[in-house]
């Protein structure tokens, strides 16, 4: 398998996360959307909507947007599940895993920030934008958590950690002040302790700069 990746796209970091847990070996294929090379016409052939990340089969059977290949992948390689089996306990563990993927996310999108640099706003009022979207999720997402389970919804992790794990790297990078998000922060640190989590981390990537 090929990913076509980028080492700061937390949509490829939550790609890398699952491969890595579900033990799929792979080749990392950096794109880097800094430089606009998601914009080239052989990338736009794979994957029409110029993101990131891309997961090439090896049939050259090729998939994007990373929720998409995440199901792809629980149910190509369902040990271990990144989904509960009881539909009220998968339910709950999608919604907040959408709060992140689908609420956060897609208006803190690079694309999305560097329109509102095109329309004239400072740095400042693009961080601001960033930084208020993710206080807005991230104190939904940690509501939506039980008490007493060692990562967000029991004792293995599931697609909820992964998204959250992602965007936290995004919340450090951009000066989110976490001290409301203590058990996020501690299940994050829970995380990234296994090394499925800590060798997808943007910094140990082949592309980081």
């Amino acid at each position: 398998m090929k990913l076509y990746t980028y080492w700061r796209s937390t949509t490829s970091y939550r790609v890398r996360i699952a491969l890595n847990l579900k033990g799929v070996p792979f080749e990392s294929h950096p794109v880097n959307l800094v430089k606009g090379e998601q914009r080239s016409a052989e990338y736009q052939a794979m994957n029409p909507g110029k993101g990131v990340p891309v997961l090439e089969l090896e049939d050259g059977t090729t998939l994007s947007q990373s929720l998409a290949i995440l199901d792809y992948l629980d149910r190509t390689y369902p040990d271990p599940a990144l989904l509960p089996a009881d539909p009220i306990a998968r339910a709950k563990v999608m919604a907040a895993a959408h709060v992140i993927a689908l609420d956060i996310h897609p208006v803190n999108n690079l694309r999305v920030v560097q329109h509102l640099d095109g329309m004239g706003h400072s740095k400042a009022d693009s961080v601001g934008w960033m930084v208020h979207w993710m206080n807005e999720g991230l104190t939904a997402f940690q509501a939506m958590l039980p008490r007493g389970t060692r990562f967000a919804f029991g004792d293995t992790p599931t697609l909820a950690d992964i998204c959250l794990v992602s965007q936290l790297y995004n919340g450090h990078r951009w000066g989110v002040d976490m001290t409301p998000f203590a058990r996020l922060t501690e299940i994050e640190e829970t995380c990234l302790a296994l090394p499925a989590f800590a060798d997808a981390r943007p910094e140990a990537q082949p592309d980081a700069e």
